[in-house]
C-alpha cells in the first residue's frame, strides 16, 4: 500500500522538470538532520529543490484491527508534524517550498518505487549512521540487494560531519 502526498503529485513534479531534485529521507535518526542540511545547500546551489520523504513505522499490533488502525494513525500523524518542521526548515534555507511524499509500507521498499515513479528525482541523499551497527537500514538495502534497482545516484554523508563541514564543500 502506498500513497503519494497532495504536495509530492506528478502533476506539480512535472511543473519543475528543469530543476534538479535532491530526494532526503525523513526520519528521526540522528544523522538526518546531516542528510537534510547536505541536500538544502545542494539544491540552493544549483537552483534546484528538495524532496522530503517519510514512511511512518509499522503497527506491530494484529490482535485487534482496530488499535492497529489507531496505532497507524497516530504514527501517521507523528510523521505528518516531523514533515512539516522539516519542511519548514527547508523553505528556510531554500528559500522554496519542498516536495512532501508520505507512503506507507516498507521504507526502502517505497523508496525505490517512489524513485521509479518520479523521474525528476536527481538525486537521493542519505546520511551514513555513525553507530558501530552500521551505515543504516536504508544505506544497507541499497547497497546491498536493492543497488540492482537503482537508477538515481546516491550521495551518502558521513554523519559525523558538522554543519560547518558541509558548508565548506557544497
Amino acid at each position: 500500500m502506498s500513497e503519494t502526498a497532495e504536495s509530492g503529485s506528478s502533476k506539480e513534479m512535472a511543473d519543475h522538470e528543469a530543476e534538479r531534485v535532491f530526494l532526503a529521507v525523513v526520519d528521526d535518526s540522528n544523522e538526518m538532520p546531516i542528510a537534510l542540511h547536505f541536500a538544502c545547500r545542494r539544491a540552493e546551489h544549483t537552483d534546484g529543490r528538495v524532496a522530503l520523504f517519510y514512511v511512518p513505522a509499522k503497527a506491530d499490533f494484529q490482535h485487534w484491527m482496530a488499535v492497529g488502525d489507531l496505532m497507524r494513525e497516530e504514527a501517521r500523524e507523528a510523521g505528518e508534524e516531523l514533515l512539516q518542521r522539516q519542511s519548514a526548515e527547508v523553505q528556510r534555507k531554500t528559500g522554496k517550498v519542498p516536495i512532501l511524499f508520505i507512503r506507507e509500507g516498507d521504507r526502502s521498499e517505497e523508496l525505490i518505487k517512489l524513485m521509479d515513479e518520479e523521474p525528476n528525482i536527481s538525486i537521493l541523499v542519505l546520511a551514513a549512521g555513525t553507530e558501530a551497527s552500521g551505515p543504516g537500514p536504508i544505506i544497507s538495502y541499497l547497497l546491498g540487494k536493492g543497488a540492482r534497482r537503482l537508477h538515481v545516484p546516491i550521495t551518502i554523508v558521513p554523519g559525523s560531519m558538522t554543519v560547518d563541514e558541509i558548508d565548506a564543500i557544497t
